[in-house]
């Protein structure tokens, strides 16, 4: 499976390439700055499991039938309390 990288995650381009993942940005796909429908409808045109912050285009996604990945500031929190109490307690 291939990843497309909303414009907030292009960072995790090569972390994603060193687990072994084929990943475009959508930089490089030609679509920075696209209405979140373009880039949802990109990602569906390309068989492309789109990541996003973005609660619309994980909206869009989930009713176009789109792969995608919604990785929501709530989650990032959860990963980070995690995270800190693993290593350090609280």
């Amino acid at each position: 499976m291939k990843i497309l990288l909303d414009e907030m995650y292009s960072g995790l381009k090569e972390y994603l390439e060193v687990l072994d993942w084929e990943v475009t940005t959508v930089k490089e796909a030609g679509i920075a700055g696209s209405m979140d429908r373009e880039v949802v409808q990109y990602a569906g045109e390309n068989d492309l499991i789109l990541i996003t912050q973005d609660q619309k285009p994980a909206e869009l996604s989930e009713l176009l039938g789109i792969k995608y990945v919604y990785i929501s500031n709530a989650i990032i929190a959860k990963m980070a309390d995690e995270e800190i109490k693993a290593k350090y307690g609280k």
